[in-house]
This record gives structure tokens, sequence and C-alpha cells, in this order.
């Protein structure tokens, strides 16, 4: 058993806290665990690639063209953006979710209109307004662990494993509420 995840957002949307979540798991799992941020900028506002790879035995963390299982997707273009590494088969959970970048913020370019749509006639997608369902719990920034919790369903691990690597990895007094957040994503 070998997966290859991808987690692409913008940077601040939690990309780096998802995949030391889904990470911390794989190795507890007793899986060789390979993690890489590939096209990481740090400032707020800029693509941000997270690579999970966990199997047997994993040479290189970085997930090819066509090869990703899951790709878990904080945005909509952003799931456009990186559509074309997923597998034929993979599974596509996209946060119905914009954000301008740059571009379209000074006029340069404009936002496409119907990704997900358009994902939907080539790759198996799930989308959810992760952001407003976050809302909802109280917090809007929990959104990553509605996603996370949507994405779980693609992969082998229990509820149980998930809710013992947030309770690990998490700030202490934020472990309910992102508890609650993964539930509404699992349990949809």
């Amino acid at each position: 058993m070998a997966a290859n995840i991808m987690i692409v957002g913008v940077g601040g949307q939690g990309t780096l806290l998802t995949s030391r979540i889904l990470g911390g798991l794989a190795i507890e799992a007793g899986y060789d665990v390979k993690l890489s941020e590939v096209h990481g900028m740090a400032q707020r506002g800029g693509s941000v690639v997270t690579f999970v790879r966990y199997g047997e035995e994993v040479a290189e963390p970085i997930v090819e063209e066509g090869q990703a299982d899951v790709i878990i997707a904080f945005e909509r273009m952003e799931a456009l953006r990186y559509s074309h590494f997923l597998k034929k088969d993979g599974a596509l959970i996209v946060n119905d979710w914009r954000i301008d970048p740059m571009p379209v913020l000074i006029g340069a370019e404009t936002y496409p209109e119907n990704i997900i749509e358009e994902l939907e006639k080539q790759h198996r997608v799930y989308r959810i307004n992760a952001t407003e369902e976050a809302k909802k719990l109280g917090n809007p920034k929990v959104f990553n662990l509605i996603v996370l919790g949507m994405a779980a369903r693609q992969m082998e691990f229990t509820k149980e494993q998930w809710y013992h690597i947030i309770e690990k990895t998490v700030p202490p007094k934020t472990v309910e509420l992102n508890k609650q957040a993964f539930e509404a994503g699992y349990g949809r």
C-alpha cells in the first residue's frame, strides 16, 4: 500500500498543519513517510503545495504528474491549477471557496468561472464550502480540518486514528473544535 496525497492552497490556509496531521498519522500507522513543501511561499496569498507520500518504502517526497491518489484543495483555483497531478481514478476534494490571487486583484487576469463544474467533467470531485461550515462552528480558521475530514473518507485510516493524531498535533485549547471540524467533513 502506497499513497500519494497533495495538499494545495493559498498561504495562511493551513496546508502545513494539514500535512503534519496526515504525515503524523501515516508514521503512527507504521508507514515510511516523506513530506515536502514544494512551491511554498511564506507570505499569505501565494500558492502553497505540500506532498505527503506514504507506504512500505518511499524513495522521494515528490508526487509526479498523474500520480496523486487524493488532492486536497483549499481553494477552487488551486484545485484547477494542480488537477493534472491527479490519477485517473483519484479523488479531488475541493473547498468551494474563492481567493483572488494578485494578478486578479490588480486586473491583469480574470478569475475563471465554473471551475468545479469543469473539473467534474474529468475527475471524481467532492466539493464542500468548508469555509462557511467552519463559520457555523464559530471559527473560520478550522475549515482545513473540515476538508481533511472529507478527504479522510478516501484513505484507509479509522476515525479514531485521525482523532488521536489531531489531539497530538493541534494546540491543546483547539482540540475539541478541530475534532468537530473534522467530523463535519467526515460525516459528509
